[in-house]
């Protein structure tokens, strides 16, 4: 199993008692999924396990997680900065229009006037609204917002992206 076909939904930060519970930072928006959990895979130095989830519960803007094969405190401070990781098919289902990163990262981007322009290589995220990084043999690295006017549609089925450049976004 590589690392690269799972997703990041949350990091051990700590652990809570002597019984193994761990402290779980969400990564996710979708907190709900934690309580749907039946098992989770832990990634941690290049290593990768599969735990059962025995229960979940908010604390503290945080997660108290209890998994099945972690029996004591000593071993949840082992796990400490794990990431909790989902396969890629398992990730909790966005509204039409909505995409995880990491089924955007590799898309070839097009264009309207200007045609291929490279691939998306990495996304920043700014607060207003999240920017592609597009590494371009022609234009060297772009920059493009990822905002309604400018993106024009996404298939993932195809690898691509199709794009409208504000004025100015090459110069």
């Amino acid at each position: 199993m590589d690392s690269k076909e799972l997703v990041s939904i949350g990091r051990i930060v700590g652990s809570h008692g002597y019984k193994g519970t761990v402290k779980v930072e969400p990564l996710t928006d979708f907190l709900q999924r934690f309580q749907e959990l039946k098992e989770v895979k832990l990634y941690k130095t290049k290593k990768i396990e599969k735990m059962t989830v025995e229960s979940c519960s908010p604390y503290k803007g945080l997660l108290l997680m209890k998994l099945q094969e972690i029996s004591n405190k000593e071993d949840a401070q082992s796990y400490h900065n794990a990431l909790l990781c989902v396969d890629e098919d398992d990730v909790y289902p966005l509204p039409k229009g909505y995409y995880y990163h990491f089924q955007l990262v590799g898309l070839a981007v097009h264009d309207t006037q200007k045609g291929y322009l490279g691939t998306i290589i990495e996304i920043l995220e700014t607060g207003a609204n999240d920017v592609y990084v597009v590494d371009s043999p022609v234009y060297g690295e772009i920059l493009i917002p990822a905002i309604k006017q400018v993106i024009l549609e996404v298939d993932l089925e195809a690898g691509s992206m199709q794009v409208k450049l504000l004025d100015g976004l090459l110069d």
